[in-house]
């Protein structure tokens, strides 16, 4: 392990209810000696950074954001309750091999706790109470002397106030003096000094609702990402000698075999032993048509087996398998943040204190200058004070982007964060590959014709070369002897020709397999060969030539069927104003032939390197979103703008590009733009809500029209709207927009 690695650390924070918590963490920590590259996501409430234990010690940090409010624990250990607050359970326990053979009855864990009402957090009590408090005192200055009711407010008002002004002189000793918490302290206890003890009340109790709806919103939001990891049960029923028992899945290793009964959930990634029967992939790929599973299959954790037992094989570890790496997407996804969001940032730092120096000239200039009373222009600072706080502007882009990134994964889509929606969103041409993108990647060989013996000879040559072959083609070659049941011949050395095909060395001679270019340029296509090869790329089929060393010893043509949402999919990008495109390494007759049948643009015959050349060859004002395979498209999508991968859960689909289409349909293209779009919109309008609020009231408050109750209603109540509007795309349908 490297000293870079060894010095980082994380932690889970608990209690953070907006953009605002997760800055107050990030400069507490910041400012401890030996702290570097914090990164602190709220959503996934997660806390790391990268530490120097010569200077500053683990318990330091968690002392810093304790001293806040929070709660914090280390990396896989139990989350800790912050002061004040309720910390939703994780929804699983950590199991290691020690502990799972310590208990073979295969104890199932216990079962979550709820999250308690509203009302019954700290939270809610201060509501309730200050509340109560401010309706007594109302009620007593109907039937009691003034001077009672005016004790009243004043109580309701410190009670109210006390754990606001603990934390705000907690930050202040931290170094961060601009918080909510510090302009609510001045203002509720200015108004007091003033004599309006009644308004500072009123400014407290509706403070505390705010804070309260903010918590409440914020647990809705996160709930939207949490609520994948608990698609995978707690439990399996782990086979052993022919007997079956109830294990924790976590506790699941590699190579052991499961059953899996009608309706359960399947509790790991791997492949069916034996078993036939309809799985439900819609937890993961959101796909609800049941997949017929086969032995040899693979299933995904968290798909529910809908008709008939199936003993299935453990392929991944519990961490890694398809719904952990989905979760663990979406989490990491926060850090990567939107150009937007960082201006956001950068913004909100200079806008608090403006706004704080804009309200000490409004105190003290209109009564030195103009001789203004000094009470009212007080009250007017006052209440600029509360209208200072960045909080609604600061959560309103991570707000949108969770919400995305979580009915993405719902939907099958994987968006490596607010930077890769936010470029998505901008997308103005789409660049596909062909063969497993746009046709269905499992093409069948149609015609096989011999030059040189039999077609049982060219066959056995054609998938000795292929054996073992990844690419779709030379499965299908495999796959047709496999049917005719011919052996292929003995092979050594084989390689890929990137672009033009494979060869390997069968019988002491070199037997490549190839595109017709490759025969071409060996000089070995003569031109009744090529009249046949062209007859057959105009129907749409793609060509491939066997050679003993220069000789041509036939040919095998295969046909690749396009998606049957293929051409919808390219008709509503067109809708959109996309200009789709299709790139492949396959002849121009077949590709011509694909293209028309879509109605889509094409360019063949391309090397893996002419695929990027074709990518950047857009204009430079051209945003490209590139879709392939994931692996022998690596190269052109990591060129373009955004790199889509398609593929069912597969490593690379969910590890290389910059977003992932989990169940392999072209029509998700669209839809994931469509994503994107909806969500930069929604980001767009919490911005305008955020500041248009600011900027109403801003006015009205200097004007006197608006006072402190006034002020902290747009600072509270712009902050859970903006929260409410980015949970509307929680509900957005990407497929239908």
């Amino acid at each position: 392990m490297s000293a870079e690695e060894a010095g980082r650390r994380e932690w889970r924070v608990t209690g953070m209810d907006c953009g605002a918590c997760a800055a107050k963490v990030r400069g507490a920590v910041e400012r401890l000696p030996g702290v570097e590259d914090v990164d602190v996501a709220l959503m996934a409430e997660r806390l790391r950074l990268r530490l120097d234990d010569g200077q500053s010690s683990p318990e330091s940090v968690e002392k810093a954001v304790r001293r806040l409010g929070f709660g914090i624990a280390p990396k896989g250990a139990r989350p800790e309750r912050p002061k004040g607050g309720f910390v939703l359970p994780e929804g699983a326990f950590p199991v290691t091999e020690e502990t799972a053979d310590a208990d073979p009855a295969g104890a199932a864990p216990p079962e979550e706790a709820r999250p308690p009402a509203w009302h019954e957090t700290a939270k809610g009590r201060l509501v309730i109470g200050t509340g109560a408090l401010l309706a007594a005192a109302w009620a007593a200055r109907l039937a009691l002397p003034a001077g009672v009711s005016h004790w009243g407010f004043i109580l309701a008002t410190l009670i109210g106030l006390l754990p606001v002004a603990r934390r705000g002189f907690a930050m202040l000793r931290a170094g961060m003096p601009f918080t909510i918490e510090m302009l609510m302290t001045i203002a509720a206890g200015g108004a007091l000094v003033i004599g309006e003890a009644e308004e500072a009340a009123l400014v407290v109790f509706l403070f505390a609702v705010g804070e309260l709806l903010e918590a409440v919103s914020a647990g809705k939001a996160r709930e939207g990402i949490r609520a994948l990891s608990r698609l995978v049960p707690r439990t399996a029923r782990l086979e052993t000698d022919g007997r079956a028992r109830e294990v924790p899945a976590e506790a699941l290793r590699i190579g052991q075999v499961v059953q899996v009964r009608p309706g359960d959930r399947v509790p790991c990634d791997g492949a069916v032993l034996s078993g036939t029967s309809g799985v439900d992939e819609s937890p993961v790929t959101g796909e609800s048509v049941p997949v017929l599973k086969t032995p040899g299959s693979d299933v995904f954790a968290g798909t529910i087996n809908a008709e008939a037992l199936l003993r299935v094989r453990v392929d991944k570890a519990a961490e890694d398998n398809t719904i952990a790496r989905i979760v663990r997407l979406v989490e990491e996804a926060e850090s990567a943040r939107a150009p937007t969001e960082r201006f956001i940032d950068r913004f909100s730092r200079v806008y608090m204190p403006a706004v704080v120096g804009a309200a000490l000239l409004v105190a003290v200039l209109p009564p030195l200058l103009f001789g203004q009373p000094w009470g009212e222009w007080t009250y007017r600072a006052l209440a600029l004070l509360l209208i200072g706080c960045p909080c609604a502007l600061v959560i309103s882009v991570p707000a949108s982007i969770a919400s995305a990134l979580s009915t993405g994964a719902r939907n099958g889509l994987l968006m490596k964060g607010g930077s890769v929606i936010e470029a998505a969103a901008r997308t103005t041409h789409v660049a596909f590959d062909k063969t497993g993108t746009l046709t269905l990647g499992r093409p069948r060989v149609t015609e096989l014709e011999a030059i040189s013996g039999s077609e049982a000879d060219l066959l056995a040559l054609a998938s000795g070369v292929e054996s073992g072959a990844s690419h779709p083609l030379g499965r299908a070659i495999c796959a047709e002897a496999e049917r005719r049941g011919i052996a292929p011949a003995p092979a050594r050395d084989g390689r890929a020709l990137p672009g033009k095909g494979a060869e390997a060395v069968i019988g002491g001679m070199t037997v490549s397999v190839g595109a017709p270019r490759l025969a071409r340029e060996r000089g070995a296509l003569p031109e009744a060969l090529e009249a046949r090869v062209a007859a057959f790329e105009a129907e749409g089929k793609t060509v491939v030539i066997v050679l003993k060393g220069d000789a041509a010893q036939g040919f095998i043509a295969l046909r690749d069927e396009p998606r049957d949402d293929a051409a919808q999919a390219v008709a509503q990008l067109r809708a959109m104003g996309i200009a789709p495109l299709m790139l492949t390494g396959d002849n121009p007759r077949t590709a011509q032939a694909i293209g028309e049948s879509l109605g889509i643009a094409h360019r063949a015959g391309l090397m893996p390197e002419d695929k990027v050349a074709a990518v950047r060859a857009h204009p430079a004002e051209a945003r490209v979103m590139m879709i392939g395979d994931g692996i022998n498209d690596a190269p052109a999508l990591a060129a373009a703008h955004v790199g889509v991968a398609m593929g069912s859960g597969t490593d690379v689909a969910l590890e290389t590009a910059d977003a992932a289409i989990l169940r392999d349909r072209v029509g998700d293209v669209p839809g994931a733009i469509r994503l994107a779009r909806a969500a930069m919109g929604n980001i767009r309008q919490n911005i305008a809500i955020a500041l248009g609020l600011k900027a109403v009231f801003l006015v009205t408050t200097l004007l006197g029209i608006t006072g402190l109750w006034i002020a902290i209603l747009a600072d509270t109540g712009a902050t859970v709207l903006v929260t409410l509007n980015a949970m509307r795309l929680l509900v957005f349908r990407p497929a239908r927009g």
